[in-house]
């Protein structure tokens, strides 16, 4: 076995990868690290796919355990953690999208994560937009939802979302450029409703 790796330090510094071959050599300490580093941004982006925080609990144990089976296999320098994770997360998302699609369960018949923050009018406005654009997004082809969702709402970068679906940077423009242009089309008779008059 490998030493382990140094982590009372500087953890942070740490890439991705050596953190999940450390952890593949025995080192218990780095994958605490790497999960309290990478599973909040795969709970982010399960949740804003599904909408349904138990079913990305799922979603996001269910990738974590993928990553540490390949841990003992990863070739550092071939590929990044984080944009592998996404690519298994979007596609473990996808999956159970493309299921509720055929069971005929509605997005609008899933409860939605409870927040109590803010006043119950802003809840309510938001979770109403939310959910439109939830529903719009479900129209779109699976592709075209996945790169809009990566790129507006998980704020990836085009060669980053390239990477994750396995495209071109170029296919990943036209596919969220169609994407918001439908989605816009989606939901221009909602605006008002929604709160946008203003906008």
């Amino acid at each position: 076995m490998r030493d382990m790796i140094d982590l009372s330090s500087g953890v942070d510094q740490i890439p991705d990868s050596a953190l999940l071959v450390a952890y593949a050599n025995g080192d218990p300490a780095a994958a605490r690290d790497l999960s309290a580093r990478l599973l909040p941004r795969v709970m982010g982006q399960a949740v804003r796919m599904l909408q349904d925080r138990a079913e990305a609990e799922d979603v996001a144990q269910e990738a974590m355990m993928r990553l540490w089976k390949i841990a003992p296999d990863w070739r550092q320098g071939e590929a990044q953690v984080s944009t592998w994770l996404y690519r298994v997360v979007a596609n473990l998302c996808t999956d159970r999208l493309r299921r509720r699609k055929r069971g005929g369960v509605g997005l609008d018949q899933i409860a939605e994560p409870a927040d109590t923050a803010p006043g119950a009018a802003a809840v309510i406005q938001d979770e109403t937009r939310l959910r439109a654009l939830s529903d719009a997004l479900a129209q779109l082809p699976d592709r075209q939802a996945q790169a809009v969702a990566l790129r507006h709402l998980e704020g990836l970068s085009n060669p980053e979302i390239a990477a994750i679906m396995d495209i071109s940077p170029r296919a990943v423009e036209s596919l969220t450029a169609r994407g918001k242009r439908a989605l816009s089309a989606a939901l221009a008779d909602q605006r008002e409703a929604l709160g946008y008059d203003d906008d």
